[in-house]
């Protein structure tokens, strides 16, 4: 049974959970609410103290007399819009796991009424089958952050997707690389890093990296930043346009490019071969850019009238090249 001298605490946080300008509490609900959820019996000369100190404190409350309803929190800590903003960001965030977005997501939301939180949840949110399935994310996010902000190496795992759509270690031996940048791109972060063994920049997903730790030894000092920011700067393809089932015949070797492309639920038809068959959802546009992006290790096999025309931009390539 919680104490009346927390009652003034408790209707805060029932003013934050279950009243909006849409639905504002009189003192008669506020007291039901204190009896039937907390066990705690006020009466209306206690509520009107209660408001009274968190007026003092500094929060804006709607009354009856504003608005000729009951109470309310005017001003929350962020506002109902930037609140779906950065939920609808994490949610469409491919790199930020189901589970660590459900976190976020909620943590944002309880600074809401319900209301708008169910407005979110039935109205907004719908399943999002390219997360990430590594949980180790937000772990990455702040080690390399460490890295970089002491000039340390870092030591990690790099991942990848197999044919049974699990991540694995790449390679037995971990990646040891000098941290310069983390950057946000189509939906995922990636850290940009230079090697202490060869020269250029190399990128490397977050949400790919496993058991990373900061080393003792220094990276070296980077004298041109505006490179590491040019080789930043790619972007993914989009095509928008109608909306058709595209096979194609791939190559084993860019199995983690399919899968950031169209997700786990990817239907994978292996022919025995260091090759497999997707069939996928796509643009006609999108389709031949796929095609040409990966001409070495993409054949698309249907529809036959699109094969047609990708020969077609195959012949005039050549053509050019004469």
């Amino acid at each position: 049974m919680a104490e009346k001298k927390q009652s003034t605490l408790i209707t805060l946080d029932i003013l934050k959970k279950h009243a909006d300008e849409n639905h504002p509490l009189s003192a008669k609900e506020l007291i039901r609410i204190l009896r039937d959820e907390y066990d705690i019996s006020l009466e209306r000369r206690a509520i009107y103290s209660n408001m009274e100190i968190l007026r003092q404190a500094g929060y804006k409350i709607s009354d009856v007399n504003d608005n000729g309803k009951g109470y309310f929190l005017e001003e929350r800590q962020f506002d109902k819009g930037e609140v779906l903003l950065l939920c609808n960001a994490i949610h469409a965030s491919h790199f930020i796991s189901q589970k660590q977005s459900k976190k976020l997501i909620d943590a944002l939301l309880d600074t809401q009424s319900k209301y708008d939180a169910k407005e979110f949840t039935d109205k907004v949110y719908m399943p999002n089958p390219l997360k990430t399935a590594n949980r180790e994310l937000m772990y990455n996010v702040e080690i390399v952050s460490e890295a970089i902000r002491d000039g340390k190496q870092l030591k990690f795992d790099y991942l990848k997707y197999g044919r049974d759509l699990k991540l694995s270690k790449r390679r037995t031996e971990p990646y040891i690389v000098e941290p310069r940048y983390i950057v946000y791109s189509d939906s995922r972060a990636y850290m940009i890093s230079t090697s202490p063994r060869h020269d250029g920049f190399t990128h490397y997903r977050l949400d790919k990296m496993s058991s990373a730790t900061v080393e003792n030894e220094k990276s070296r000092r980077l004298k041109n930043t505006a490179e590491a920011y040019e080789y930043a700067r790619n972007k993914l393809f989009m095509y928008s346009g109608e909306m058709e089932y595209v096979s194609f015949r791939c190559s084993e070797s860019i199995m983690d490019q399919m899968v950031d492309l169209f997700g786990t639920d990817l239907k994978i038809l292996s022919d025995g071969s260091d090759s497999f068959t997707i069939n996928v959802k796509t643009s006609r546009q999108g389709a031949l850019f796929l095609a040409q992006q990966f001409m070495e290790y993409i054949e698309l096999l249907k529809p036959e009238d699109l094969r047609e025309e990708f020969k077609k931009h195959l012949k005039d390539a050549i053509r050019k090249y004469k």
